[in-house]
């Protein structure tokens, strides 16, 4: 007996300075779904956080060119009713062609479309407001089944600072870190040279594809790169450089999570930046699988699936490592490190999470149709995790 299809809510673009990346990835995913199985509805989330009901057909501006790559106007808004049986409903349809045309003429309103109901949720989101437990805490609320960790793993990966000092309390590796919660209280960058030693990366905690990142080695230079990460976040980070390679895994699973094959970045810019990632197609090179000898490999993806639950994510995350080349503070050579997870990482032609489970072999349409169906499992082990807890209820006030 044939499996029904599912319907799949394809959630993109985002408030965040990462919304050109989500458009980007968010192409390739849709262009991964298994048509024969799936039916899917494309929701645009445009700058000012308005929520669109997309046409395939033309839901992408310049989509070939990541720097003027963008969401056209959308006629349909719409809004999410949360509920046991939730929807997500259009509430206002502005028609293009203006007044004075068609039916309708003076009003510039259509007649709201009634859209299908979602079996799950894809959000191909990066950076705030995507990826940090808010949106997730949303579609928990409204009991969506959605790709990707729940609220908490969300929330603790995409703050840097959260993340390292829960993974250093259970005994993973990670770089040497001050946290600096105003411009004011920075150290000087002699204290900071003193704590970490030069060079010195200075990051927002709360930001992904590099943005806001700086590497610095001056006074000067140090003072604007806190400028830069204070203008994206309150909250930044000073981090020891690792001197090493920087190897990436794969993660996919719930309770029983498997990491795929290591690979390399190899950046031909100063380190690996946003340009370097989206928009130099030259600012790195990506060596799957990593030249690792056997052990360094299966300490790397233990590693990548111990931080993984360390962090409390499920359904996909890439970990990013350093592996040492020469000692840094108490870490010896051959140390590896996690630097950070991604739990919502990119999904481009050259984005490392599809290419590493590619070369692991497990293809681009097959990866996306298991994270669906993680989604769906995790969402009917909650349901039935709830069942019980009313069922529980029920029985202490009955017997009250």
């Amino acid at each position: 007996m044939a499996e029904p299809r599912l319907r799949v809510g394809v959630l993109f673009g985002g408030e965040s300075p990462e919304h050109e990346v989500s458009l980007r990835s968010a192409k390739n995913v849709i262009e991964a779904i298994d048509r024969e199985r799936c039916d899917i509805v494309l929701i645009g989330i445009d700058r000012r956080g308005r929520w669109h009901l997309a046409d395939e057909s033309r839901f992408l501006r310049h989509a070939s060119d990541p720097r003027r790559i963008r969401l056209p106007d959308a006629p349909v808004r719409l809004a999410l009713t949360p509920g046991r049986r939730p929807r997500i409903v259009p509430v206002a349809s502005h028609d293009p062609r203006g007044p004075g045309e068609g039916e309708g003429a003076g009003e510039g309103r259509l007649e709201p479309a009634e859209l299908p109901e979602l079996d799950v949720i894809f959000p191909v989101l990066h950076g705030p407001f995507g990826e940090d437990g808010t949106v997730q805490g949303l579609l928990r609320l409204a009991h969506f089944p959605f790709v990707g960790p729940g609220v908490l793993g969300s929330a603790v990966c995409m703050d840097k600072d959260v993340a390292k000092r829960l993974l250093r309390d259970a005994g993973v590796p990670v770089a040497p870190f001050i946290t600096v919660l105003s411009r004011r209280e920075a150290p000087s960058w002699d204290e900071a040279v003193a704590a970490l030693d030069a060079p010195i990366f200075v990051k927002p905690a709360n930001m992904g594809s590099s943005v806001g990142v700086s590497k610095v080695e001056t006074d000067p230079d140090y003072r604007r790169a806190l400028d830069e990460a204070f203008s994206f976040d309150t909250k930044v980070l000073l981090e020891r450089t690792i001197r090493g390679r920087e190897i990436e895994l794969s993660v996919l699973g719930n309770e029983a999570p498997e990491a795929s094959v290591p690979g390399e970045i190899a950046p031909t810019h100063a380190f690996y930046s946003y340009e370097a990632k989206y928009l130099d197609q030259g600012g790195a090179d990506l060596l799957i699988p990593a030249d690792l000898d056997a052990e360094t490999t299966a300490r790397a993806r233990e590693i990548a699936v111990r931080a993984f639950r360390v962090l409390c994510c499920e359904g996909m995350a890439r970990v990013d490592l350093f592996l040492a080349t020469e000692a840094c503070g108490p870490l010896p050579a051959g140390s590896l490190v996690v630097n950070e997870i991604n739990t919502l990482p990119g999904f481009t032609r050259i984005s490392m999470y599809p290419k590493l489970w590619e070369a692991s072999g497990v293809s681009y349409p097959e990866l996306i149709d298991r994270l669906l169906r993680l989604a769906i499992e995790r969402a009917e082990r909650d349901a039935r995790l709830a069942s019980a807890i009313d069922l529980q209820g029920g029985g202490e006030a009955g017997a009250g």
